[in-house]
């Protein structure tokens, strides 16, 4: 092809097409040459600001057409941080809002001035647990951005726990207490907003902490904040759809909304279908089994597009760090037309992370505390890092007791000994710059001190296994609802506490997934510190883990409840004004309570580390202050039985009511009947005259046992003797009246169950003999007359009424050797005789005491009677005998039940299946009013070890024993369980020798083939724990008369 010849146009510049000048200058290129095609003119460069979490500005050489991920990798590799991913750059858009800077956006694009912008380092994602965080750096750099946020007003707490936090600090700033050193440098230097109020408390903190590293002093700064509801809590303001103004954040958890400063709801990932926005509209899609008779999708509008867009990034990039194991795929683009945003969280995941780091993936250096100057004592050079645990805050540490193989509450592995040398390049660099704060934020006094060596951490040495520590802080608000830490969904065999949840029947073989805690491996060698070893602690731990449970089960009715009945306006005002005016008061005085107990329990573990004796090791005093605080509320407790009553007649009256409680019972939240939630506050009364009865008892050796503190208790038990005397009778009614109404919704075929007089006896399972054999029946005696019932045919998980005998006339006899049927006795009535068999003969035993106790109760006239109107609530039905209003009977001469021996619970539609009545029915058991009033006092919670029969590791699990069930919680502030096992039938007992189980106090529970361990963390806990549990699955093994029993 011959070569193509012809005139050529020279393409203008665009500079010299708009008519510019050429450039001037020295050039080498002949006249009217430019320079060739393929050279191009340098790239313009800047010099970008970056403010450090120590308030060192560093200038970072970058292009500002090039993406983001090029300015944040040269920031971590000169502060050579191996964990970045938790943290991110941000910047002041022109609102003077605070906007990440996205890494796979140009910055140019992102940043308006680059040259005189000043971006910030920040903490992006805040894990729920500090131990999660692997390097002591990272806690450093997590410890300065608390500080900011306290100082910025972003961490709200109380005075006590900002103190508690500030002195912390400045224990890693300065090192050890002195009182003229320490007031110079709070001269200087600002920890808390008006540290001047608070001055003389940080010293009196900073005083308790000699001895303590920096890098423990960090790991508590940790500890603490992460238990405040504002901790990494980063506001966006919006309205809902009728206007009022609200706050949107974003947490490891999901979704939260503000009203002020008060949680008011929490979207779970796991509940969450959908994230979308439209303009300035923010649209949240729930899952169709979450939000029930509810909209399924809720819609928020911020201030603008640009924000709702900013706020929808946030939530996917915090969605995928903590749910998601790998990264997600970036989205192709659309070769024509683009619908939605391309965006996706470019970084890795957090478990991605953690791999990263366990696998050695970066050398670990040594690096510069820029502020610190610690004055260490002679304890301090002995001390080892903190162990980073599973959560240090769940568990109180008994006395070291060396298991080599044992696993232990605290699990994790301790941070990596780092070698000396110095750090490449240090974290302030040279320049002493300080970039602008946030908007209205309070700065320091003035700028930090000069820098001084930093303490390089030592090798942790092995020490002997002992449970955890409870950190629970001084101060510490309990505000609710608390986000749920586990999301995850149970698996099958569980007992899940949902409408949605399907699977076999928890009943025979509950079961635990993995998932659901953190594992501790039998190989891993626990680190433990002194801890008291008194009972008095222990006892003083059992009253701190039920009080957390308390406030759970009472925040399901002053925050969830009345959340769903404000949404649904369902409820009369004046009968929301008679719950909530008496609830409220009780709510408040346990959420004080805790505190207290929280507060002096942290003290008394680190008086007792530091060998120290003193008024911490004591609980006397704040039990008396509050047990008398509990005189001015007797008339809300009082008042208790007739919301009940007033509440069952409106869910009566109202079907909107009624409907609402119905599916408000099926959410996770309440996971036992709405009604069993107000005999919560009753209940703990009688709770707090157990553990003080125990708390006064005489110690052996000792006969003025802790001696003010002894005074204290005995005042205290003395003033809550009066208070359980004083609301007995009013417990009673109220146990009477919630089980009534709890049969009422369980039992198809009876009206009006709820009477004056009525009560319930013993309800249990037996075996009636019909035309076509022995059929399981459900028997309910009350005090004037025995129901029997059997399983709804068409598997509603109700109970059809079969028949109504009146003790009134009524003969009970053992005549088993009329008959071929083993335990088994005869009730003759005046027109009708059935014969009946249990299961075993202690079940009969218990039968025949109760029924002739009842009879003769009726008999003498000791038991009130029910009006004759109540006595045949059965409408009239084929079957029915005529002409006796104080006889009914329901049974079919032909009758045919679909698996009516059958020991499951599958099939019961929307009904719990844990409530009592099912249990017995499927554990062929029964339980009487002595057992249920046991119960209400022998009620447990806390942190235990669990490992399945075939299984190889442990579990732990937060346990709340409540109902004759076990509740399992990955940790104490979730909101709902993720099983439950109900503990009817089961044997509590020790592990046997083929159970290849060499641990401390270990005990096993088994029904049938169904065998678990449980481990505790005390031999005190060991032995509460086997106690109440096998007062709860045997049932009370003596049925008092009425008369014992009122």
């Amino acid at each position: 092809m011959g070569e193509l010849e012809g005139t050529y146009r020279v393409l203008q510049t665009p500079g010299a097409r708009l008519g510019t000048a050429t450039p001037a200058g020295v050039s080498t290129l002949e006249p009217g040459q430019g320079p060739p095609a393929g050279v191009a003119w340098p790239a313009a460069r800047t010099h970008l600001r970056v403010q450090l979490l120590d308030d060192s500005v560093e200038l970072f050489d970058v292009e500002p057409k090039c993406d983001g991920q090029v300015l944040l990798t040269q920031v971590w590799q000169r502060l050579n941080l191996i964990e970045c991913d938790y943290f991110g750059l941000e910047f002041q858009n022109v609102q003077s809002c605070w906007i990440w800077l996205e890494p796979m956006k140009p910055i140019i694009r992102q940043v308006q001035r680059p040259k005189s912008a000043v971006l910030r380092l920040a903490v992006k994602f805040f894990p729920p647990d500090p131990g999660q965080l692997q390097e002591e750096y990272t806690r450093y750099l997590f410890a300065l951005q608390l500080k900011r946020d306290l100082l910025e007003e972003r961490l709200t707490c109380t005075d006590t726990t900002a103190a508690l936090l500030a002195s912390h600090l400045l224990q890693a700033e300065v090192g050890d207490y002195d009182e003229v050193l320490d007031r110079e440098h709070l001269r200087t230097h600002e920890y808390v907003p008006q540290q001047e109020r608070a001055l003389h408390r940080i010293l009196a903190f900073h005083r308790e902490l000699a001895g303590q590293t920096p890098a423990e002093s960090d790991f508590q700064v940790l500890e603490i904040a992460r238990k405040l509801d504002m901790y990494g809590i980063r506001f966006h303001s919006a309205s809902d759809r009728e206007g009022a103004k609200i706050k949107l954040a974003v947490s490891h958890t999901g979704v939260l909304v503000f009203q002020s400063s008060t949680r008011i709801n929490t979207f779970n990932w796991s509940r969450l279908r959908k994230l979308s926005f439209k303009r300035k509209r923010f649209l949240i899609k729930l899952h169709p089994e979450v939000h029930g008779p509810y909209q399924d999708t809720l819609e928020f509008v911020l201030g603008s597009r640009d924000e709702c867009k900013s706020f929808w990034k946030i939530c996917v990039e915090h969605h995928t760090f903590f749910r998601l194991s790998d990264q997600p795929k970036p989205k192709a683009k659309a070769v024509l037309f683009s619908r939605g945003s391309s965006f996706r969280y470019s970084g890795r995941t957090q478990k991605q992370l953690a791999d990263y780091v366990k696998g050695g993936g970066m050398k670990r250096a040594p690096y510069e505390r820029r502020h610190s100057k610690t004055r260490m004592s002679l304890r301090a050079l002995k001390v080892d890092l903190p162990r980073q645990s599973i959560s240090l805050s769940e568990g109180v540490k008994t006395p070291a007791t060396p298991l080599p193989t044992a696993a232990s509450f605290c699990s994790a592995p301790a941070s990596p000994p780092v070698p000396p040398g110095p750090r490449d390049s240090q974290v302030g660099g040279s320049s002493s710059e300080t970039g602008p704060p946030a908007p209205g934020a309070r700065r320091p006094a003035a700028e930090r001190s000069s820098v001084a060596m930093a303490q390089l951490p030592r090798l942790p040495a092995l020490q002997p296994l002992s449970p955890p520590i409870t950190r629970s802080l001084p101060g510490l608000s309990v505000e609710s609802p608390q986000p749920s830490p586990s999301t995850q969904r149970s698996p099958p065999g569980l007992s899940p506490q949902g409408p949605a949840a399907q699977g076999p029947s928890p009943l025979l073989g509950p079961v635990l997934a993995d998932a659901a805690g953190a594992r501790t491996d039998d190989r891993e060698e626990p680190r433990r510190k002194c801890v008291p070893t008194d009972e008095a602690y222990f006892i003083a731990k059992e009253i701190l883990a039920t009080e957390r449970t308390c406030l759970k089960d009472l925040e399901v009715i002053t925050v969830w409840f009345r959340s769903a009945v404000v949404k649904a306006d369902a409820m009369p005002a004046d009968l929301m004004t008679l719950l909530f005016s008496n609830i409220d008061p009780i709510y408040e005085f346990h959420r004080g309570f805790l505190r207290e107990v929280e507060r002096r329990l942290v003290l008394w573990e680190e008086s007792s580390s530091t060998q120290a004796t003193g008024s911490h090791q004591r609980i006397g005093d704040i039990l008396l202050r509050n047990m008398l605080q509990l005189k001015a509320l007797t008339g809300h407790f009082q008042r208790l039985h007739e919301i009940l009553t007033e509440l069952e007649a409106a869910s009566r009256r109202l079907r909107r009511l009624e409907a609402l409680r119905r599916d408000f019972e099926l959410q996770k939240v309440c996971y036992l009947p709405l009604d069993a939630f107000l005999l919560k506050p009753l209940q703990r009364l009688r709770h707090y005259r157990l553990l003080l009865h125990r708390l006064c008892a005489p110690v052996p050796g000792d006969p003025d046992p802790r001696g003010q503190d002894h005074t204290d208790l005995r005042d205290a038990l003395q003033a809550i003797t009066e208070v359980t005397s004083e609301l007995q009778h009013s417990l009673v009614q109220l146990e009477s009246l919630q089980k009534l109404a709890e049969l009422q919704r369980d039992l198809v075929g009876i009206e009006s169950l709820v009477a004056p007089g009525r009560e319930l006896v013993r309800e249990g399972c037996l075996l009636k003999l019909t035309r076509k054999g022995l059929q399981q029946r459900m028997f309910f005696l009350f005090s004037d007359m025995l129901l029997y019932a059997s399983r709804d045919a068409a598997g509603s998980g109700h109970f059809q009424i079969r028949g109504l005998l009146p003790l009134r006339g009524m003969l009970v006899e053992d005549r088993e050797s009329e008959w071929s049927v083993p335990h088994c006795f005869t009730i003759y009535t005046a027109r009708k005789t059935i014969v009946v068999a249990a299961s075993t003969r202690l079940e009969k035993a218990k039968w025949l005491h109760d029924l002739n106790a009842a009879i003769d109760a009726v008999k003498t006239g000791s038991a009130p009677v029910p009006p004759a109107c109540v006595l045949c609530p059965l409408p009239p039905r084929a079957g029915l005998s005529p002409g006796f209003p104080n006889e009914a009977s329901m049974e079919p001469a032909s009758e045919d039940e679909a698996g009516g021996a059958r020991g499951s619970v599958a099939g019961t539609g929307q009904l719990r299946a844990s409530t009592t009545a099912h249990v017995c029915w499927c554990r062929q058991t029964s339980v009487s009013r002595a057992d249920h009033s046991a119960a209400g006092e022998n009620q447990l919670s806390g942190y235990l070890l669990r490992k399945f029969k075939n299984s190889s590791g442990w579990q732990k699990l937060w346990v709340v024993l409540t109902n004759f069930c076990l509740f399992f919680y990955k940790t104490h502030q979730d909101d709902h369980p993720l099983a439950s096992l109900p503990l009817l039938g089961y044997s509590v007992s020790l592990p046997r020798d083929t159970d290849s189980i060499h641990k401390e106090h270990v005990f096993k529970l088994q029904f049938k083939s169904h065998v678990y361990f449980f481990r505790a963390e005390s031999k005190y806990t060991f032995r509460r724990w086997m106690e109440v549990i096998e007062r709860a699955s045997a049932s009370a093994g003596r049925a008092g008369t009425p008369e014992e029993e009122a």
